[in-house]
């Protein structure tokens, strides 16, 4: 059933215990009623459910669509958007209100978890732009061609095994702070590089590689004057340092000056092939890809979709 055009669809995503996931969604539905904004609100389960309630969304008529929930969320939804009809893509604008783990894409557009009503605010207004899209094309183990959109980034290598590391540790501790420590302490028994050969524009890389950060955002730090609007993608290469490079390098990336490191090799570019990369793990905005299978390819699509930003 169709629904007004100006009525939003708001996909909420908690991440809390019971409790404190319904005091955070009362106090959107608070802000959003402060705001005087006719909207209908259905909440995700779990992780799985995020696309199916995407998909009616999308399918019902909504105009706009609001994320509560971090980066792993909004990716759901993105890939939900950029696999609907072009006309119907072109007709919805995309927005969130930072609720997640990691919120790097909302942080880029100065949207904070802390601050809900500003959110909403900006969000009212109505500030659209047109944003890039990234894409990662795959094979599956399955012999299947895939694609999964990102807004953020592509992880290979080091980071993509850190972030699975700490979605496990997260899930046995609960402490988002003991999680990511107790997952640094599990990277020194983890391989620390990978075999990889490499394609960025006429360049070709083939040795070992620590990590491998592929941006149309920020990249979590490692991509950090990526911009989602020029139609290039910023690529962050880290050969294997000794342990005190290491150490100074995780100070960098912490200090916002990643790219001063001795090992950290940038690119700026349209396509990324990846020739070969044995069993380096692939996360695309914080989601974990199964280990693609053979050759794949990264690219961007310029101002793909619509998206709501701040003042």
């Amino acid at each position: 059933m169709a629904v007004e055009t100006t009525k939003w669809g708001v996909l909420y995503c908690p991440k809390k215990t019971l409790a404190g996931s319904r005091r955070h969604r009362e106090k959107i539905q608070r802000a959003l009623n402060a705001s005087g904004i006719d909207y209908d609100f259905v909440q995700s389960e779990n992780m799985n459910s995020v696309e199916r309630l995407a998909t009616m969304l999308i399918n019902n008529g909504y105009k706009t669509i609001i994320v509560v929930g971090g980066d792993g969320a909004l990716n759901d939804v993105l890939n939900c958007l950029m696999n609907a009809d072009k006309e119907v893509r072109d007709g919805i604008a995309l927005g969130v209100i930072p609720n997640g783990l990691v919120n790097d894409f909302a942080r880029f557009w100065r949207f904070k978890e802390s601050d809900i009503t500003q959110s909403v605010e900006w969000l009212a207004k109505r500030r659209v732009r047109k944003v890039d899209v990234g894409c990662i094309h795959y094979t599956t183990a399955d012999g299947i061609d895939r694609r999964r959109f990102f807004l953020n980034c592509v992880n290979i290598g080091l980071s993509a095994d850190i972030m699975n590391l700490r979605r496990q540790a997260r899930k046995l501790l609960g402490s988002r702070t003991l999680s990511f420590i107790s997952s640094l302490m599990l990277m020194l028994f983890h391989r620390l590089d990978y075999k990889m050969h490499i394609k960025i524009n006429s360049d070709e890389i083939n040795r070992r590689v620590m990590t491998m950060c592929i941006g149309s955002g920020r990249g979590y730090g490692q991509t950090p004057n990526a911009v989602p609007y020029n139609g290039m993608l910023d690529v962050s290469v880290v050969y294997h340092p000794k342990i005190a490079q290491l150490v100074a390098g995780i100070w960098l990336l912490i200090t916002g000056r990643f790219l001063n490191h001795r090992s950290v090799h940038p690119y700026r570019t349209r396509k990324v092939e990846m020739l070969e990369a044995k069993h380096a793990m692939v996360g695309v905005d914080g989601r974990l890809l199964k280990k693609p299978v053979g050759r794949y390819t990264i690219t961007v699509d310029q101002e793909a979709i619509q998206f709501l930003i701040s003042d």
